[in-house]
This record gives structure tokens, sequence and C-alpha cells, in this order.
């Protein structure tokens, strides 16, 4: 089996050591693609206005100046002889619990080899106020690691869809078990924007990363770890809100409405290609027209052409 592994920690992070122990459990086709420096909180970020440099620090050992997610496009396409059956992400020293995950590189990395078709698995280590900075804190995560990652190999996953696993802030010997769980939700009025000046009088300012308020809701990775478990969540890259299509569709049908009046005096938007024609029945007082509308389109473009039209006579497809 081939493994890419990367982090948001960077390179010489201790994490991705945690992590590469972990993958040698299961195979020894291990490729590591990482930046090469801290990029913590940099979300799915892809750099864009600068060229990425590859760096080769030993064998099948690259960095790249760059984001979690550049490092694994530049895994996936400039490093590895092959692609890989796993991407796995981490040991990031820190939680990546709750809506935290939309800011996390660590998790991003794994989205990005999701959207990429490969199974991907972010591993975070929830460390505790004292010594997070300092120390060996990933004890739970080296003795845990292999135990979660064996059965997540042999379970079918949907394609764009990846794992969290969030390891708890404990000796490992005192982990509880593991927990399948659903993302959680802080609470968004947390942490605090701490206010300085530097040497030369100019104001800064520095987001602050004391503990976290949070609601601990039954069933959520936040309340898993805070009764010390290991958080697996199945995340996935549809972002749709399913349930509230229907109730959006109404701005679709008022949009339709809004164009009725135009359209049966003989005008459409311009540069449109029509294709088939039906029977609208619109709102009381306006004529029932046969509108030459192809669905996809419409549905796709009707807000915009109100809020930017650019009309032209309708010469066909029109009957009053």
């Amino acid at each position: 089996m081939k493994i890419l592994l990367t982090n948001d920690d960077g390179i010489h992070a201790p994490g991705i050591e945690v992590l590469e122990a972990i993958a040698r459990e299961f195979s020894d086709d291990i490729w590591i693609c990482a930046p090469d420096e801290e990029q913590s909180g940099m979300g799915h970020a892809l750099t864009l206005t600068r060229p990425v440099r590859l760096r080769k620090h030993g064998e099948r050992r690259f960095s790249v100046t760059g984001t979690p997610t550049d490092s694994v496009t530049m895994g996936l396409r400039k490093v590895m002889d092959g692609e890989p059956d796993l991407i796995l992400s981490g040991v990031n020293r820190g939680a990546n619990l709750g809506d935290d995950i939309t800011y996390s590189g660590t998790v991003s990395a794994a989205i990005e080899g999701a959207l990429a078709g490969v199974r991907s698995i972010a591993m975070s280590q929830v460390t505790s106020r004292e010594g997070a900075a300092d120390g060996d804190t990933f004890d739970a995560a080296r003795q845990w690691g292999a135990k979660v990652l064996g059965p997540l190999l042999d379970t079918p996953l949907p394609s764009r869809t990846l794992v969290n696993v969030n390891f708890p802030p404990l000796p490992g010997a005192q982990v509880r078990g593991i927990r399948a769980v659903r993302q959680g939700f802080h609470d968004y009025s947390r942490g605090t924007v701490v206010e300085g000046r530097d040497p030369r009088g100019f104001t800064y300012y520095w987001f602050g990363l004391q503990a976290i308020e949070h609601t601990l809701d039954h069933g959520t990775d936040l309340e898993a770890i805070d009764e010390g478990f290991v958080a697996v969540t199945p995340l996935q890259l549809d972002l749709t809100h399913h349930a509230s299509l229907g109730d959006l569709g109404a701005l679709q049908l008022m949009a339709r409405r809004a164009l009725a009046p135009l359209l049966c005096a003989g005008f459409a938007p311009y540069g449109r290609v029509f294709t088939t024609t039906r029977a609208e029945p619109w709102s009381k007082g306006v004529t029932r027209a046969a509108l030459p509308i192809t669905g996809s389109v419409c549905r796709r473009s009707s807000i915009r052409w109100i809020t930017e039209p650019t009309w032209k006579p309708l010469t066909r497809g029109l009957s009053r």
C-alpha cells in the first residue's frame, strides 16, 4: 500500500514523525510531502500569487513552500511515482473539532486528497492547556493511531468523503475507547483578540488561543473528547443544505414571474439560446405565454437576468 503523509505543522514538526510511525505499521511504501514551515489555520488555501518551490530532504521526503493543499497537490502530481492508496494528514498538535475544521490545514489536506479520489484521513492530538507547546503530547496518538487506522482501512467510504480523527489529551493508557460521532459546534463568542505594541510603537493584534468554551452537545466530537474517547468523524465535501432547496425554489418562481411581462411584450434576455417551448401559468393579471426556455439554463441564470438584463426583441418562439 502506497501512503502519502502531510500536515500543516511543517515538515520538521514532531507530529509527522508520529504519523510516519503509525503508517509504517501498515506499509513501507511511505512518501512525505509537507509545508516547509507551520501553516496552521490556513484552511483549504491554494497558493496562487507566488511560485511554489519543492525541496528534497531525503528519500521520499519533500517539503513545499506553500500550504497543506499545495503539499498534497505537489505530492500527487510531482513527487510520487504513482497514485497513493491512502493520504494521512497530521498528527496535528492541537484539536480539530467542531466547526474549527473549516480553519484547519490538517483537515483541508485530507479534503484535497478526497477531491482527488484518494482515501484520506486527518489525525489530530488534542492538548491540555499545560504543556501544549512544549514536550511530547502525542502519547494517545502513538498508542491509538494504528488501532483507529486499521478498522478505517477496512471500512468502505463513499467518494468525496474523508475521516477526521481526534485523540483526547490523555496518556494512552487512560483513553476509554473509540467513538464514531458527528461534528459539533463551538460557541462562536469565544477566544480573544490580543492587542499589543511592537518596539517601533505600532499596534498589532494576535488571536488568542486560550481555552475555548463550548456546549457539549450529545453525540459530537466535542463530547467524545471531553469524556476521554478517540473521536472519529466522517466528513463530506457536499456542503449543500439539501433541506433548504425546496424553500429556495420559491426564488426561481419569483424570478420567472418577474420576467413574464417582458417576455409577453416580445423581449427575451440577449445572447441566450433557447431550444424548447412550454406553456407557463403566470400570476393573476399576466398574459399566459409559451416561453422559449431551456429549463437548466433558466434555473441557473434567471436571477442574473433580472439584476443585469440586456434585452433584444424576441422574433420567434413566442406565441400570444
